[in-house]
């Protein structure tokens, strides 16, 4: 019922309320007749449409009270009669009002209606919610009085105060959950830092078998735990909305490789292989969160190394459709279908058994497809007992433009390659590679296999598997060197690579490191007369040095387990350590002229936090001469906002807790080469 159809009732049942009202305190005059009849049938007619139009108001408006320009009641209703404790015949001529506990902003509209809520006590019972229409209508003598009828709103208030006081609930455990995991992971992180650590430096020490055994059980058993620790706090982030996603150009070919020399430690221990395909429709680079995407191939190929124990590994990127597919297969057991549509619930495994061989949270997944979810992709997984598994990941990821120089493209046309290798993914995506720059690639898998194709065809180079064995890939290379072959090339990983020697001596013109990136694939057959012993990536070569005279580092960390971790690392690499165990005294040491070249800050700190600390130097060195000290922030909260919150203070670069000491000599070389 609309306001002005609300006001027409009440203004007529008005009126005859008050035509009633005057013809019996005064009477009727005296007429005649006929005439006699027609007024008492129109004082019967407008009673009746008084007591329906009262029905209909008492229907639809729970009270209701016309007051005229002095505030005198000129009508009132049954229901605003309880409200005050009185007839409501009796209320016209009075100023009564009801007692008024609070009431919300009025609302005027444009045609001079008002709505406002009150809070309203009776003289009897709680009090109780009204919304109250007023609005200006006519009086018998034509002035203007002001009608206000009102519905009853308790339970819509209550339920709508009840919905806020548990929002306003869940909001506070919600802050409350993300400071507890926040300390918690510190404090996990904290002396697991200490623990991996240390580790890593036993291991750097004279020890014989029996010790480095039992200290690579700690430092695995150390990871496991950080691993878990990670899971808890990404599900945790993204139950709780907090993930906020980057958009950002990034080399995906680059990341992925990464991802695989990242896991290719891991699968070679298993004695099973990793391998990368990227397709030519693939943009260089793309737009998107390369952190989040880094972690989905993550856990992916993760899971597929931990549950593989024969074969191996291969993940693929090509494109389909209008997104960028990330697909992880594998040779592993494979999964009942009927636990497929399961995986990718919360602390779920492929095999729920109590007998299973492998633990962990089953929360890898379940946070991979939330993760794909909330960059408006989508999770497939096809499995069957004994094939293996396949899990693709397809993500809206859009091409960006580069302002780099686009490398020349590889010709490798007419060359014809021979692969020799047991292999499920690394030979045939090396095929896969030679065939989009033109070469013609033959794979076989043994060396039977591989000497009958020597024997038959020219070829102009041959790649041959360590796997194979020793005097299996020497034969190969010996048979490829009686039968011209001009590039001669043996497949190791990191660990062949210590233990194979010298590829000269075993007859071939150099070697491939597994994972292969398609850069160094591309360099040897193009320049077969590199000279062995250049090496491919950091796993064949030492970590660098830094010179005895090294940079001059400013540590402040107030955890003493951490502080000589991080000294001994730092000292080790040829660096002088300046300790500082707060804040303040970090402060005051740069304060005083101090020289370094390099400030690694814990965050967390007694007294004066990371943070301040940061902020305190560069306003510092707003006073001095010089070039400004690159800091570093150390944390064991890793998340994206500590991160930006860290580089919002004033640092330049950011390292997670457990510390990395790989990361050291990197970090000391490049600020030895600024100097």
């Amino acid at each position: 019922m609309t306001s002005q159809t609300l006001a027409l009732i009440l203004a007529v049942l008005a009126g005859a309320f008050v035509l009633v009202v005057l013809l019996r305190r005064h009477g009727m005059p005296a007429v005649e007749g006929a005439e006699v009849e027609h007024l008492q049938a129109r004082i019967q007619r407008i009673t009746e449409s008084e007591e329906r139009y009262r029905a209909l108001v008492e229907a639809t408006t729970e009270i209701v009270v016309q007051r005229d320009a002095l505030g005198r009641i000129t009508f009132a209703n049954a229901g605003f009669g309880r409200l005050v404790g009185a007839e409501a015949f009796a209320l016209v001529g009075s100023t009564l009002e009801a007692s008024c506990l609070e009431h919300g902003p009025v609302e005027e509209r444009p045609d001079g209606v008002r709505r406002v809520e009150r809070r309203l006590a009776p003289v009897t019972g709680p009090p109780r919610w009204f919304s109250i229409i007023e609005m200006p209508v006519a009086g018998p003598t034509g002035e203007t009085q002001w009608l206000h009828a009102g519905s009853d709103i308790t339970e819509r208030i209550e339920s709508a105060r009840s919905l806020d006081e548990a929002l306003t609930r869940a909001e506070a455990a919600n802050v409350a959950k993300s400071r507890f995991l926040a300390t918690v992971s510190h404090e996990f992180r904290t002396p697991l830092n200490g623990i991996l650590g240390m580790a890593d430096l036993v291991l750097d020490t004279g020890l014989d078998a029996e010790q480095r055994t039992y200290v690579e059980a700690v430092r695995t058993s150390g990871k496991a735990l950080l691993s878990l620790i990670d899971g808890i706090l990404d599900f945790s982030r993204i139950e709780s909305g907090r993930l906020d996603l980057a958009a950002a150009p990034f080399d995906l070919a680059t990341l992925a490789e990464g991802v695989v020399e990242l896991l290719a430690p891991r699968a070679q221990d298993k004695g099973i292989e990793i391998a990368l395909d990227i397709a030519e429709d693939v943009a260089p680079m793309v737009i998107g969160d390369a952190d989040r995407v880094r972690q989905i191939l993550v856990n992916l190929a993760g899971n597929a190394v931990k549950f593989t124990q024969t074969g191996g590994v291969g993940i693929e990127i090509g494109r389909e459709d209008d997104h960028v597919a990330l697909t992880v297969r594998d040779t592993g057991p494979g999964i009942p279908s009927e636990r497929i549509p399961l995986l990718f619930e919360e602390f779920e495994q492929g095999d729920g058994s109590a007998s299973r061989r492998h633990e962990g949270t089953g929360l890898g997944l379940a946070i991979t497809r939330r993760l794909v979810a909330r960059m408006g992709g989508r999770i497939e997984a096809e499995s069957a007992l004994g094939q293996g598994s396949r899990f693709t990941a397809l993500l809206p990821l859009e091409a960006a433009g580069t302002e780099d120089p686009v490398a020349a493209p590889v010709c490798l046309h007419g060359r014809t390659v021979l692969i020799v290798a047991a292999s499920p993914f690394q030979a045939p995506f090396l095929a896969r590679r030679l065939s989009r720059v033109g070469a013609h690639a033959t794979v076989v898998d043994t060396e039977a296999a591989g000497l009958a194709a020597l024997s038959g065809a020219g070829f102009d180079a041959i790649i041959a598997d360590r796997s194979l064995g020793d005097a299996a890939v020497r034969t190969l290379a010996q048979a490829a060197k009686a039968g011209g072959v001009r590039c001669s090339l043996v497949l190791l990983s990191p660990f062949d690579r210590r233990e194979f020697g010298s590829p000269g001596a075993a007859g071939f013109d150099s070697y491939l490191v597994k994972p292969v990136r398609s850069r160094s694939l591309f360099d040897r057959l193009m320049a077969p007369a590199r000279p062995i012993g250049g090496g491919e990536g950091p796993s064949a070569a030492a970590p660098p040095r830094v010179a005895a005279s090294g940079p001059r580092v400013l540590l402040a960390e107030d955890n003493p387990i951490n502080a000589l971790l991080a000294t001994k690392a730092l000292e080790r690499l040829g660096a002088t350590v300046v300790p500082a165990r707060d804040g303040l005294e970090a402060v005051a040491l740069f304060s005083e002229g101090g020289a370094f070249d390099l400030a690694l800050i814990d965050i967390r700190m007694p007294g004066l936090d990371g943070l301040e600390t940061a902020r305190r130097i560069r306003a510092l060195e707003a006073s001095r001469e010089g070039g400004p000290l690159h800091l570093v922030a150390l944390t064991a909260n890793a998340g994206r906002d500590d991160e930006l919150a860290a580089r919002a203070a004033g640092f330049d670069g950011f390292l997670a807790k457990p510390l990395n000491l790989r990361a050291l000599p990197a970090l000391l070389e490049r600020r030895s080469a600024a100097a």
